[in-house]
């Protein structure tokens, strides 16, 4: 990371347990700028995160309050959090794993409720450190260590999901549109109630060498491709649609 944010993390941390080319990293800069654009205090906030690659970018590497809690309970706890102190700003960093698969239901009744907080899901479509089984965000066919011929199930559409329960503030972008990426966090932290913010992440390592997609720079370039604006979708056929992803804000009430 660029030495511009290091006043935002703890100095005796000197390296990232990130493999080579995960978008995680991209992700903790696009976090921090964000905070550092808007002014936000630290000993204000209160980072959460459960278990899993994504987890550890606020803990340990933030110089803030920092929960690094149980599998799929990290909403569970920032809730928990909020409720005794209201004035807290709550913001939950974790994995498609942990947020939608083991913690799906804290998820969506998080939203369900209009919590105040805001939620980062850091989706690199697997479980990336647990051994790299499928998740609920691995797309049909998707090779995976417990999917050897393919995912055989449909996976979730994150943002529709948490939109359709009532989230205040939906976007997606990925860690190759860094500055998209910021200012969507940006609006998410500023917003009252809940805010969820998908952030598509590769993992070379777990998904990309399962999925023959070359090397870590093949496989940044494949997700850049990948890529489609939301207002192109009307315009575009489900053919050419096929294998892309839409990014964009979906909700902002």
């Amino acid at each position: 990371m660029a030495r511009d944010m290091d006043a935002y993390l703890r100095q005796e941390i000197q390296s990232t347990p990130f493999c080579p080319g995960c978008g995680h990293g991209i992700l903790m800069g696009a976090i921090l700028r964000a905070i550092d654009g808007l002014g936000l205090p630290m000993e204000k906030m209160l980072f959460v995160s459960g278990i899993g690659c994504a987890a550890w970018i606020p803990s340990p590497h933030f110089k803030a309050d920092t929960l690094h809690t149980l599998h799929g309970r990290a909403i569970a706890f920032a809730t928990g959090a909020k409720l005794y102190n209201p004035e807290l700003i709550t913001l939950v960093v974790s994995g498609d794993g942990d947020l939608s698969s083991i913690g799906g239901n804290h998820l969506i009744h998080a939203a369900r409720r209009n919590l105040d907080m805001t939620v980062i899901c850091a989706n690199n479509m697997i479980y990336g450190m647990t051994g790299g089984q499928v998740a609920s965000t691995t797309p049909l066919g998707a090779q995976s260590s417990t999917t050897p011929w393919g995912n055989e199930e449909p996976p979730f559409d994150l943002c529709r999901l948490v939109a359709s329960a009532g989230a205040r503030y939906v976007a997606r972008y990925a860690v190759v549109q860094p500055l998209l990426l910021q200012r969507a966090i940006q609006k998410g932290l500023k917003k009252r109630g809940f805010s969820f913010i998908e952030a598509l992440s590769p993992c070379p390592t777990q998904f990309g060498r399962r999925n023959k997609m070359g090397d870590a720079a093949e496989v940044l370039k494949g997700l850049q491709a990948s890529l489609v604006s939301r207002k192109h979708v009307s315009k575009m056929s489900q053919e050419e649609l096929r294998d892309k992803v839409v990014y964009g804000e979906f909700v902002d009430g």
